[in-house]
Formats: C-alpha cells, structure tokens, sequence
C-alpha cells in the first residue's frame, strides 16, 4: 500500500524489551504501519533480557529518509557517556514534520536533540533526567506525569507506561483514528479494570 506510513524504531545495547511490543504491534496490526528497526551502526544489539535483534538500518538519517516517524526504545546505555548520537536521525524525522518519541532513557536521546525546547515533555521523573541532563532546552516545561505526553509531533513516556506511549504515539501519526484509538485504550485498559 502506497500511504503505508513506516515508524523506525532505534534499538541500542540492552533496549528496553517491554517498552516497544505494544507500539510496534499496534502501530503495523490495526493501523497498517510498517515498523522498521535500527541499530546505530546497523549491527545487532542485545535486549535486557539477552534477546538478539538483527536490525534492517542503521540510523544514518540519509538512509532512513522514508521514515514518517522515529520512537527511542530506552537502555541505561543512554544515560551514560558512551551513548550513540541520534540527533541527525530524531532532528531529520522531526524537520519534515514526522512524529519522533521517546520512551524511559530514550527520552534523553530526544532532550540531547534539543526536541524538548518549547515542549511538554515527560521522562523517568524530574531529578532523573536533571541529574544526567541539568541544562537541557526545554527544561521548564517538564510535566513529572506517570504516563506518556504528546505535545505536537514529539511524544515521551517514562519507562512504565509503554501502554500510554504507544497509544499517544499511534494518536500523533494518526490523528484522524481517534476512533480506534479509543477502541485500543478500552481493551488495553481492562486488563487494569480487573478486579485481582
């Protein structure tokens, strides 16, 4: 299909392996999306858990000018001084008007790429992303929320709330399936309605 929008997905060494699989499967299962992964150099990277993913990019911006959006799967690798550059890549999806998020330790990724200025913006709490980030554009207007803000096409979550994240991320890239975002909320949200 023609109008597929494609989503890459940036992965690094020790992702997040919670933080993806209900965006990535959403996004291609009920809205059509084709979800694309990328690794910094294009080799594989290992998950939290050990799992391996052989990536299809790497995150050269060149090569992922197809993208209609770009999500930051988070790793603790992020918060430390060896953490890859994405700024080419986030800033590129961001200036043709693509929907770019970040989730847990991703979200510094985005902060990095000077997303945040001017945004409403979430991470893992306020200290957090202050303690590896003091100076960051966009600081002031950080919400200290337990779940995922979209303000634009720029959306964040802390690392709980990959349910939140894939929903508002899905709402960016798709604002006129307001409809079936509902319908993805609802069923998502019974599992917490449960009584336990």
């Amino acid at each position: 299909m023609a109008d597929t929008k494609k989503i890459g997905f940036v992965f690094i060494n020790r992702f997040a392996d919670w933080e993806y699989g209900l965006l990535a499967a959403s996004a291609v299962e009920w809205f059509g999306a084709e979800a694309i992964s990328l690794t910094p150099d294009g080799r594989p990277v290992t998950s939290t858990s050990g799992f391996q993913l052989l990536p299809q990019r790497s995150i050269d911006s060149t090569e992922n000018a197809d993208l209609n959006a770009v999500a930051v799967i988070g790793s603790d690798v992020w918060a430390g001084d060896g953490a890859p550059d994405v700024s080419g890549l986030v800033n590129a999806v961001a200036e043709r008007g693509g929907v770019v998020g970040g989730i847990c330790a991703g979200t510094l990724a985005l902060a990095r790429a000077g997303l945040f200025r001017g945004k409403a913006h979430t991470s893992n709490g306020r200290d957090w992303i202050l303690q590896h980030l003091p100076t960051y554009a966009g600081a002031e207007r950080y919400n200290d929320v337990p779940h995922a803000v979209a303000d634009g096409a720029i959306v964040s979550a802390p690392g709980s709330a990959p349910g939140t994240f894939a929903k508002e991320f899905i709402g960016a890239l798709y604002p006129d399936k307001q409809s079936e975002l509902g319908e993805m909320r609802a069923l998502f949200a019974r599992e917490y309605g449960a009584s336990s």
